[in-house]
């Protein structure tokens, strides 16, 4: 999010990050209900003195200095309060006092809180007083959410818990055997390998002494990487991993394999191998020589394992709906449960290595799978831009399932012909023969003003004219700030108008206007 300009005010509107509320009478309740929204999801900043009008813009309520710094004093008064707000996040800078035209505004900016405090909760009530942000909106979080972050403040990852009822024994000895085979090629001469399976397990991180006995058991870790099925299920009862591919449409999975059908073990390495060899299919192989022998690991093979790794060392494996990639002709997805304990734009921009399963990640890396360095992300978007591709997609769902969602498209953008079919699978926003033409849409005159995303959009928003920004933005396929953009453009063109309130409104289409 760029810095709050309040000479910008006009311009702002409210979303998951920007939250408006007059304050004429005093400081509202309401604001520590976005207080710990902001702070258990993005951030944000809380404008006192501010109203919305009813298209959506702001403005000032007319706020003398008094007024605005007596609603300072107050937020500081209450914030430091614990039993009114379990974490004070923001300093002393970070409360200002702003002239604007029309009156003060006190502009509050809520950081996202460090993972060992969230959830931020309020009136000393952790399962009535979490919230989170979402669209335009705060809302209370379930016991399913507030319980995830609670398992995410500890400083030892989770899997690093010692499994005192199992042993070693219990692993699946052809797992084990396999890893003991790529570590032996990856690490040569390295002590480990000459040790037998109790000592290297324990070496690897996949086994501890317990505190309680005294004896060797698995580390939860461990289990996920040469466990069974059936045993990881034990510990983690949402635990699933599939793998989905669709390539003909007529057939609901072209080919699928998930971790409960009792064909194989089911755990984490087992899976990543037998899912990068069918996603390694979905990438073309220049013909490339090493020597006399052909080379097949391209940069972007090497990008998809970072991808599928990363999924695997983040998931919650606590959390509902388990670890699917979906492969289809045209794009790669990745989506694991859990948040991103990071966040979005660090983890964009990498540099900081905070597994959700630091042991898992460990044993991958000790057979030269994935980065530990923060790194990984950033070279999949590196690797992407480089093949011209679009640039991939990074989504945090938050719910009764968090999720985070990698979406890497394989084919470039291309401009659609007249005739093309524009369908989209969660909006249904077209039936597969419905055909979009620039004489339908009455579009002829502008292909100079306008884009064929722009044009996508009008479509939308015709079809769903309570649509969001983020409804608009996943049938579109871009970020919600670039919709948000574009709905701007279409607007100033004259083509897009939104009639009423921007939470109670809707968007109309200017056909008077399209020829």
């Amino acid at each position: 999010m760029e810095p709050f300009d309040i000479a910008k005010l006009a311009s702002y509107r409210e979303n998951n990050r920007i939250e408006a509320k007059s304050a004429k009478g005093g400081l509202p309740r309401s604001i520590w209900e976005t207080y710990s929204a902001f702070a258990n999801t993005y951030g944000g900043v809380i404008l006192l003195g501010v109203k919305e009008r009813e298209d959506g813009t702001f403005e000032t309520v007319g706020l003398t200095p008094v007024e605005a710094e007596h609603l300072r004093q107050d937020f500081w008064n209450t914030v430091s309060n614990r039993s009114k707000v379990s974490a004070v996040l923001p300093i002393e800078s970070e409360v200002e006092v702003l002239e604007a035209d029309g009156g003060m505004v006190l502009a509050i900016h809520v950081p996202r809180a460090p993972r060992d405090e969230r959830p931020v909760y309020i009136n000393n009530d952790l399962f009535g007083g979490t919230y989170r942000r979402r669209g335009e909106g705060d809302y209370r979080c379930t016991r399913q959410e507030i319980s995830a972050m609670l398992r995410d403040q500890g400083a030892e990852t989770m899997d690093s818990k010692v499994l005192d009822d199992l042993t070693v024994a219990d692993f699946n000895t052809d797992t084990v055997r396999a890893y003991r085979n790529r570590f032996r090629a990856a690490r040569q001469g390295s002590s480990w390998t000459d040790l037998d399976d109790e000592r290297f397990l324990r070496a690897v991180g996949a086994a501890m002494v317990s505190r309680e006995d005294g004896k060797l058991h698995p580390t939860f870790g461990g289990l996920l990487m040469f466990g069974n099925d059936y045993d990881i299920v034990r510990e983690c009862p949402h635990y699933f991993l599939d793998y989905q591919e669709t390539l003909d449409p007529t057939i609901r999975w072209t080919d699928r394999v998930h971790s409960g059908d009792g064909m194989w073990s089911g755990n984490l390495f087992d899976f990543f191998f037998r899912v990068n060899r069918k996603l390694a299919e979905s990438l073309k192989t220049p013909f490339k020589l090493d020597g006399i022998f052909r080379v097949d690991d391209t940069p972007m093979h090497k990008a998809v394992r970072e991808a599928l790794a990363n999924c695997l060392f983040n998931a919650d494996y606590h959390g509902v709906r388990g670890v699917v990639v979906r492969r289809t002709p045209d794009k790669l997805v990745f989506e694991n449960p859990g948040d991103i304990r990071t966040g979005i734009e660090q983890m964009r921009l990498g540099g900081v290595s905070d597994p959700r399963n630091g042991l898992v990640m460990k044993m991958f890396s000790l057979i030269d799978v994935g980065e530990r360095a923060g790194t990984g992300v950033p070279d999949v978007f590196a690797t992407w831009a480089n093949a011209g591709l679009p640039e991939p997609q990074i989504e945090e769902n938050f719910g009764e399932a968090d999720r985070t969602i990698l979406t890497l498209m394989l084919e470039a953008d291309t401009k659609p012909d007249n005739n093309e079919q524009i369908s989209d699978d969660y909006e249904q926003i077209n039936s597969s023969n419905e055909q979009i033409t620039d004489n339908n849409e009455q579009l002829n005159g502008l292909n100079e003003q306008i884009t064929e995303r722009q044009r996508i959009v009008l479509r939308f928003v015709e079809k769903s004219p309570r649509a969001t920004y983020d409804d608009m933005a996943r049938a579109v396929g871009v970020s919600s700030a670039t919709v948000r953009r574009d709905a701007e453009i279409l607007i100033g063109c004259g083509l897009l108008k939104r009639v009423g309130s921007r939470k109670a409104g809707q968007w109309e289409v200017q056909r008077g206007e399209e020829s």
